[in-house]
């Protein structure tokens, strides 16, 4: 009976993913039609001229996301060793129940504290590049790595502590110190399920709205010139999920075409995310053979 139930719940999960995906894709159709491929890779987004080209939103949702994950991961993943490899049981789940409260804060009250003091903080470091202001990609990226943090650490505690306690015993047994058991041992044999929390957070942070809605300043078409230069990293730009938290969504759903571009984003964003998802879920189950 409880296999059933599963099964059936199950399928209505999936079903309920399958009728979304084809809700977004027939509604987008209209942009898909007028834009074609340029819809993905077109520079510009001018829905008044009725232009959609969304590479600039891809760009700084893929931009935001990779800054958070460089800054959240190294940290995350020494906490993770430290709690995992050198706290006992008591202390450990007492660090990992703190370190866990902070996925459960709101995004918004991030944001909220992105507004108050990262943005000045930001704008002040980097004051000789003379930046408009603190609402830059750079800032929703600093922001973006505080709330990875958690998925981090959490997923990465579990794949060390995943490692049999016999293979340490047995590095320990043939000479090795604990910092060389951990870097010869425990890392190695956690790769996967480090690697799939890195892949989870990244979809973490690319999903993220209201904290990057506040602070990255919603400037359209920002793309750089060199794509190798680090200067637009100090300006303004817009993200997938902060143009779907703007009040463009409200202009466009009195316009076909427009409503159709809008729910184009968000199926880029579902089919980007959701790919993430999936790759860190089957990266982490694999095992070596």
């Amino acid at each position: 009976m409880t296999r059933a139930w599963s099964f059936a719940f199950s399928f209505i999960a999936l079903a309920a993913l399958a009728l979304l995906v084809g809700i977004f894709v027939f509604q987008s159709v209209p942009v898909w039609q007028h834009e074609g491929w340029s819809y993905v890779s077109g520079e510009k987004w001018f829905f008044r001229q009725k232009e959609f080209g969304a590479l600039s939103m891809i760009y700084g949702s893929m931009v935001v996301s990779l800054i958070a994950l460089l800054l959240a991961a190294p940290v995350g993943m020494c906490a993770a060793v430290f709690t995992a490899e050198y706290l006992s049981r008591t202390p450990r789940l007492a660090v990992k129940v703190l370190i866990e409260l902070l996925a459960g804060v709101p995004s918004v009250v991030y944001g909220l504290l992105g507004i108050l003091l990262l943005r000045d903080w930001i704008y002040e470091l980097f004051e000789r590049f003379e930046l408009l202001s603190g609402d830059t990609l750079l800032t929703a990226g600093v922001l973006l790595a505080v709330m990875v943090l958690p998925t981090i650490v959490t997923l990465s505690d579990d794949a060390l502590r995943s490692v049999p306690a016999s293979q340490r015993r047995a590095a320990r047994a043939l000479g090795l110190t604990r910092a060389e058991s951990i870097l010869h041992v425990s890392l190695p044999q956690a790769r996967r399920g480090l690697g799939a929390a890195l892949l989870l957070a990244l979809g973490r942070a690319l999903g993220e709205t209201v904290a990057v809605f506040l602070v990255v300043g919603l400037q359209d078409n920002q793309l750089p010139e060199k794509w190798y230069s680090l200067q637009p990293l100090l300006e303004s730009g817009q993200t997938l999920t902060s143009k779907l938290g703007s009040s463009e969504t409200n202009i466009g759903y009195g316009d076909p075409l427009h409503w159709a571009a809008i729910v184009g984003l968000g199926l880029l964003l579902l089919l980007i995310t959701g790919g993430l998802t999936l790759l860190g879920t089957g990266f982490g189950k694999r095992t070596d053979a």
